[in-house]
């Protein structure tokens, strides 16, 4: 019986798996959290900081994720034809809204040999306390606007789909993981390969920084293409 149980749940799991990698390689690719992190290994107080900014990130990730897989599944939204159908235009809506900015981040992208402008509180990150490390880490992974919305799209796609108890935990405990690689990453090379890191690291920064329009223009665009799919799937 315990066999025919793991056998039943195999398939759920790689369903569970397939809902959220994509969303979850989204959040991974977050230049603008990943130069953060980047920056605070070179602080006053790298090795408190950039783990304490890798904890906030997972536990903000881990907390939106539960909280919005928890609510999707109480609205049984994997068989009430209504609230999987509210969660389908929901996905529509949020596919052109990231059109939208798809198209507006690829305007903004500076010129060859332009320096990209970066977002004032990094000038600070040096003198970071380690609460306001943490804090950051939390905002920067459940507040930020796109990591934010891409997080409830994996967790609502679970409950959709119809993924419950160890299955939909495996599913959360996948997204996160993988959504949480481009900063564990780091962390793990600046604390264990010492100052030869910094050159590498330096360099991810400065071609992140260089890029980021132009990365969530196409992030944009990729996770709006996916997004009206799905929601336009599920209507039809």
């Amino acid at each position: 019986m315990a066999r025919d149980d793991r056998e039943r749940g195999t398939p759920e799991m790689r369903q569970a798996i397939s809902e959220v990698l994509p969303l979850a390689i989204g959040v991974a690719i977050s230049p603008v959290p990943i130069i953060a992190v980047i920056l605070m290994l070179f602080s006053q107080r790298a090795r408190v900081n950039g783990p304490l900014f890798l904890v906030g990130w997972v536990l903000a990730l881990s907390v939106v994720a539960g909280v919005a897989y928890t609510l999707a599944d109480a609205a049984d939204v994997s068989s009430s034809t209504s609230a999987s159908d509210t969660v389908s235009w929901g996905k529509i809506l949020l596919g052109v809204g990231f059109l939208a900015l798809a198209r507006r981040q690829w305007a903004k992208r500076p010129a060859p040999g332009e320096q990209a402008e970066m977002p004032k509180w990094m000038g600070s990150i040096d003198a970071l306390q380690p609460v306001r490390a943490f804090a950051l880490g939390v905002l920067l992974a459940g507040v930020n606007p796109k990591n934010l919305v891409l997080t409830v799209a994996a967790a609502t796609a679970l409950a959709q789909a119809g993924v419950t108890g160890g299955d939909a935990v495996g599913g959360i405990v996948v997204f996160v993981v993988v959504a949480s690689l481009t900063i564990a990453l780091p962390v793990a090379y600046r604390l264990l390969g010492g100052d030869g890191a910094r050159a590498k690291l330096d360099e991810m920064k400065e071609w992140l920084g260089a890029h980021n329009a132009a990365v969530m223009a196409v992030l944009f665009l990729v996770f709006g293409v996916d997004l009206l799919a799905k929601g336009l799937g599920r209507l039809s």
